[in-house]
């Protein structure tokens, strides 16, 4: 159960998320359980993941933002074992480097930043382009199989994959 500062903190977050999503991300809490929030990570453009959909978890602990949240991911990726925590400084392996300040949004745009390098630790395999490349093109698919991923993201449990609210295009700007 959330601490009254963890939930005024998440719903913030939430609407926060809401106005301003990151670059190729997108998350919501679970209804029932505003410490569990399901996220969304679309592969940018130029790199093995461009045109993947990927799914995740980021569960809060009850005295969030005091202590730091634990991430995994639920669609194969070829960077991180599926249903194993991700090692990050952003996460309980490392509550000595979480700064309270860290948001939601934060947590997510560094998951993704993580998702972009060669770093092994706890959570991440090792695999070539090509293997991330293959896992991208079926990675909505396997989400269309998750009952928990249609559930959550009933809007993009669709036949063809839609695109999240910033999807990293830059505005055009008039002549």
């Amino acid at each position: 159960m959330a601490s009254k500062v963890a939930q005024r903190r998440l719903q913030k977050e939430y609407l926060a998320m809401q106005k301003a999503p990151p670059p190729f991300i997108w998350a919501v809490p679970e209804e029932k359980n505003i410490l569990d929030w399901h996220f969304i990570i679309r592969g940018p453009p130029d790199t093995p993941y461009a045109g993947g959909e990927y799914h995740g978890l980021i569960w809060f602990p009850s005295d969030y933002p005091f202590k730091p949240p634990d991430v995994k991911m639920f669609t194969p990726t070829g960077r991180f074992e599926c249903g194993a925590k991700i090692c990050m400084s952003m996460t309980s392996y490392h509550p000595s480097t979480w700064n309270a300040a860290w948001s939601v949004a934060t947590i997510l745009t560094g998951l993704l930043s993580f998702m972009l390098s060669d770093e092994i630790t706890a959570g991440a395999v090792k695999t070539t382009d090509a293997q991330k490349r293959e896992f991208a093109t079926k990675s909505h698919a396997f989400n269309l199989n998750s009952k928990k991923f249609r559930d959550i993201f009933p809007s993009y449990a669709t036949p063809g994959m839609t695109d999240l609210p910033d999807m990293g295009q830059q505005p055009s700007v008039p002549n």
